[in-house]
């Protein structure tokens, strides 16, 4: 991923820090929330009239190519397959390197937390590479409660495949 001037930092609506990592682990936002949090860093922007975000001439042609329309990378598991892909090596561990994430009990995976996790490891990496980590400056969503059924996420998340 090539790095970017810090200036790009403020087009972002969420900030990247620890606190809202831990947010999208525990599941306290909803993956609609999470998807637009990679989609912005991957510069697919927001098409208004038709409710979807597309590419831009920013977005790494890694993702264009393959998704001209953003993926769902929650609910669709070959976004989240791609996704997983474009983390280096190097990065592989950042939830456990960065974060200190122990991981999820057994009886705790299914498809929508794993694809969550492999989305917080994306960000640390993205976060990393440009230099765009932030501390807890108070700009944070409000976070619900986790789902009642955390199979099929929050009211509106797109349903699993």
């Amino acid at each position: 991923m090539q790095k970017r001037e810090k200036s790009f930092e403020s087009q972002f609506t969420w900030p990247i820090c620890k606190e809202l990592l831990f947010l999208v682990l525990e599941d306290k936002v909803s993956d609609v929330f999470v998807c637009e949090l990679v989609w912005e860093r991957l510069f697919y922007t927001r098409e208004t009239t038709l409710n979807y975000w597309v590419s831009s001439a920013l977005t790494p042609s890694y993702w264009s190519e393959k998704f001209e329309k953003a993926p769902q990378i929650i609910s669709e598991r070959l976004a989240s397959v791609h996704l997983t892909r474009s983390i280096p090596k190097d990065y592989k561990q950042g939830l456990k390197n960065f974060l200190n994430f122990k991981g999820y009990k057994i009886n705790e995976l299914y498809p929508r937390r794993t694809r969550r996790a492999t989305v917080v490891n994306w960000l640390i990496y993205w976060a990393i590479e440009n230099d765009c980590f932030t501390k807890d400056n108070g700009l944070m969503p409000t976070p619900s409660a986790p789902p009642v059924n955390p199979v099929k996420g929050h009211f509106g998340d797109p349903e699993i495949k």
